[in-house]
Order: structure tokens, then sequence, then C-alpha cells
């Protein structure tokens, strides 16, 4: 009795041990297991670090040259308005001499009402080109810049309208009174145009 309870329990014992040993087994393959997770996980968060950090320099890179090819694009563009400036200047100073040489050319009236509405015709020209300048310079100039030459421009109809007047009195009672008053505010008129284009225009 007493050997088969000493092999009974050398039998428990050997169940024991092995039991121990699975145990520990699994403990190892379990621990082995959590490190290649913890691996893979930490190997996954450095690969989406690197690939976020990539896609930002990228996004960086792309607006960098965004911006450069804004700066370009501003710079053609400035460029371009400045040419298109100095074309509009150069076209009205052309026109300006197309129209006085177009003054030149025009045969004088024989009477004297023939010549004042020849005169009255050139003022009219002269005038209207006159409106078309100041309201390309409205568009030009600064709203400071465009007061003072508000201003400068009344202060120049007062002087052709006196300066008209003054040079018609020389023929007062005379026929050639109001032809003399037209002809000098067409005049006036013509240098204004061009004194405008040549100061003002941008």
């Amino acid at each position: 009795m007493q050997k088969k309870m000493r092999v009974f329990t050398t039998m428990l014992i050997g169940v024991s041990t092995v039991l121990c040993a699975c145990n520990s087994s699994d403990d190892v393959s379990t621990n082995t297991n959590t490190q290649v997770a913890n691996s893979n996980l930490e190997q996954k968060i450095v690969d989406e670090t690197l690939e976020r950090d990539e896609t930002e320099i990228e996004a960086e890179d792309v607006s960098q040259e965004q911006d450069n090819t804004k700066e370009v694009e501003q710079e053609l563009t400035s460029h371009s308005d400045k040419e298109s400036q100095e074309d509009k200047k150069g076209d009205y100073l052309k026109k300006l001499n197309e129209m006085e040489e177009a003054d030149r050319q025009l045969e004088p009236g024989v009477t004297m009402a023939e010549l004042e509405e020849q005169e009255e015709e050139r003022y009219r020209k002269w005038d209207e080109e006159l409106n078309k300048i100041y309201g390309v310079l409205k568009e030009q100039l600064k709203p400071e810049e465009m007061d003072k030459l508000r201003e400068e421009q009344r202060e120049w109809i007062i002087y052709r309208d006196n300066t008209a007047k003054e040079s018609s009195l020389k023929y007062e009672g005379g026929s050639t009174e109001t032809l003399e008053y037209i002809a000098t505010q067409a005049t006036l008129t013509r240098e204004r145009c061009y004194e405008l284009v040549a100061k003002y225009m941008q």
C-alpha cells in the first residue's frame, strides 16, 4: 500500500512538474507574442511618423512652389501693367499729335461764320479729348493725387476762360472778337491735353 502511495505521489509530482513546465512555456510564449506585438506597433508608429513627416515636407514644398509661382506671376503682371501704362501714354501722345496735324491740314474757311464754326469744332474736339484723358487719370491716380488735380483743373478752367476773354478784348466790337475767344479756348485746351498726359499719365 505504501508502495502504491509512493508511486502515486511520484506520478503527482511528475504531472505537477509537467503542468508547471507547460504554464511556464505558455508564459514565455505569451511574453514573446506581446514583445513581437509591441515591436510591430512601435514600427508602425515610426512608419506613420515618417510618412506624416514626408507628407508635411511635400506639402511645404508645394506651398513654397506655389508662393514662388505667385511671386513670378505678380512680377509679370506688374511688368505687364507698367508696359500697358507706358503704351497708353504713348498712344495718347500719338493721338494728340495726329489731332494737331489734322488741325494744320484743315483748309480754313472763307467767311467769318465758317472760321468761327471751324474753331468751335476744334475746341469741341480738344475739350472732348481732355475729358477722356481726365477720366483715365481718375482710374490711375491715387485719391489724394486726384483731389490735387481736380483743384488744379478748376483753376485752369478759370485761367482758360479769362485768357480767352482778355485775348478777345483786343478785338472788342470787331468781327473777330468772338472768333478770337473761341480760338484761344481751343488752343489752350489742346495744350492742356498734352500737359495732363505728360505730367500725370502713368
